[in-house]
């Protein structure tokens, strides 16, 4: 069933469940956030990016910037940072311009490629909010620029990402609704995280009994 408007995640939320839940959990249930380098860093590329007042075109291409989406199928929401219309046959018509245009959303990262599937199933989603909404063909493939190597990288959409975005959404719904923060689980990445001092991630994990027996024996 469809969801309402009140019930609706955030699609840059899923980003923050993949690398840690309990980070996730941090901003979108207890509301509770903090800033470092690498999140100053992106704000301002995304700063530099999200003028909705700016549309581009060149040739058979067209760009629009800091894009609403959403989707009452999956209950999600949130911006596209880029989405280019190319001129296609098979594409879908826009309103005040000629002829009819396939999307692709463009997203936008500060850092490098992750070594998890983070930043991908984040563009995934935001590309299945443009296929209902414009009730579009299927999107093959979208992009993510990332502003340390100062490229693009090509993400294809097949089957197996869409479906991993589905379960990692109702795995985020479940939390949510429950209003449940993880526990921790101390990692490398740790360090390098906003929200550490927030988060307490090397604070022993356990009862307060067990905390005190340990330290007196």
């Amino acid at each position: 069933m469809p969801y309402d408007d009140q019930d609706f995640l955030n699609i840059s939320g899923i980003q923050h469940f993949t690398f840690c839940r309990r980070r996730w959990a941090l901003i979108f249930i207890e509301c509770i956030w903090a800033d470092n380098e690498f999140t100053t860093g992106g704000t301002l590329m995304h700063a530099r990016v999200h003028d909705p007042l700016i549309t581009e075109k060149r040739g058979d291409l067209l760009t629009s910037r800091d894009m609403p989406v959403f989707s009452y199928n999956l209950g999600i929401t949130g911006k596209c940072d880029a989405v280019e219309f190319r001129q296609d046959d098979l594409g879908v018509t826009i309103f005040g311009r000629d002829g009819k245009w396939l999307p692709c959303p463009v997203e936008y990262k500060h850092g490098r490629p992750q070594k998890n599937d983070s930043d991908r199933l984040q563009l995934c989603a935001q590309a299945i909010c443009l296929e209902e909404m414009l009730n579009c063909p299927t999107i093959d493939v979208a992009y993510i620029y990332y502003g340390e190597t100062k490229r693009r990288e090509a993400v294809l959409l097949n089957t197996e990402l869409r479906e991993r975005v589905v379960d990692t959404f109702a795995e985020m719904r479940g939390y949510y609704q429950r209003g449940y923060t993880p526990r921790v689980k101390l990692k490398k990445a740790c360090v390098s995280c906003s929200l550490k001092d927030d988060c307490l991630p090397k604070l022993p994990v356990g009862s307060v009994r067990e905390y005190i027996d340990e330290k007196i024996t």
